[in-house]
């Protein structure tokens, strides 16, 4: 792969939602008030699939929302509404899991964690991310990860999901 290394295959990505799955039942005791939230955009496939598994595993519908943070961001790039945001459920009292592809510097979860609290007030904000790089710029963590890839900040971490990409696999470049 010419200047890029094969970080996740497809088996790979499979093992890590479905780890991080069991690891958000166990975490929460079940699934009593349970939510997922996909950060726009490819967190929002691994959210349906996170969900899709915790499903199969405790025969119980998870309600799968997704949020676009862009409004919320701290780069000067704010736009003041998105066409893609939908979370039709009620936050009150919810144990949301957010569900991102990678946290860097942590600013994008700190928009999403403001987009959440814009819509509701949850019972607590979990995190999830399929890849943590590293270089953190907030006091922030995930609670759940499928692989932690140190790499330098002239590295690119990209994300492939079939429904949007045609495959599922992660690169570092």
């Amino acid at each position: 792969m010419d200047g890029k290394a094969l970080i996740m295959d497809e088996k790979a990505m499979s093992r890590a939602i479905n780890r991080i799955s069991y690891e958000i039942i166990e975490r929460n005791k079940g699934t009593e008030d349970l939510c997922i939230i996909g950060i726009f955009s490819r967190g929002v496939e691994l959210a349906q699939r996170v969900a899709e598994k915790i499903r199969t595993v405790e025969q119980r519908e998870i309600p799968v929302g997704y949020l676009d943070i862009t409004p919320f961001r701290d780069d000067g790039k704010k736009q003041p509404e998105s066409q893609n945001t939908h979370i039709p459920f009620d936050l009150s009292g919810k144990r949301v899991v957010l569900v991102d592809d990678v946290i860097c510097t942590g600013r994008s979860v700190r928009a999403a964690i403001d987009g959440i609290l814009s819509i509701g007030r949850p019972r607590s904000i979990q995190l999830a991310v399929l890849i943590d790089r590293g270089h953190r710029e907030l006091p922030l963590r995930a609670d759940f990860i499928g692989k932690n890839v140190p790499t330098s900040r002239e590295e690119e971490v990209c994300v492939y999901v079939k429904e949007r990409d045609g495959k599922d696999c992660v690169i570092i470049r």
